[in-house]
């Protein structure tokens, strides 16, 4: 069974960085929204980040990679909940464009955990599940 990433996604020259490779605030706001997407199987919350713990970038991201954004829930609270974010890029160079159409390298390029709280419409927590 393969795994399905809560996000894909095509990185493009004006996600670049100074350096010419592709900018950590963009892995970041990735990595939020997919973490959101996740929480989201909990039930239809407004859900905010409250903290990204543990970010690790272990390698660069190039422009043309596509990046796919794996998840898993860790920890549900009363109030909050811990998701697990994966990415890795997926990345062809010449020799395997000719030879490996269709799949190229994988990399892990970064992971992450980030805490979510559900709120109400005034920014308060509320319960996940009915209490």
């Amino acid at each position: 069974m393969s795994r399905m990433p809560a996000i894909r996604v095509l990185l493009l020259p004006k996600d670049t960085n100074a350096y010419g490779t592709i900018f950590g605030g963009v892995i970041l706001s990735n990595i939020d929204l997919a973490s959101a997407v996740e929480a989201r199987k909990l039930g239809v919350h407004r859900f905010v980040t409250k903290a990204m713990r543990e970010v690790e970038f272990h390698e660069p991201v190039y422009v043309g990679d596509l990046v796919d954004f794996y998840t898993e829930t860790l920890r549900v609270g009363r109030t909050s909940v811990t998701v697990r974010v994966l990415v890795e890029a997926e990345r062809w160079n010449a020799a395997q464009s000719a030879t490996n159409a269709g799949h190229g390298e994988r990399v892990k390029v970064t992971e992450a955990e980030v805490v979510l709280v559900a709120v109400d419409a005034k920014g308060r927590p509320v319960p996940i599940r009915p209490e």
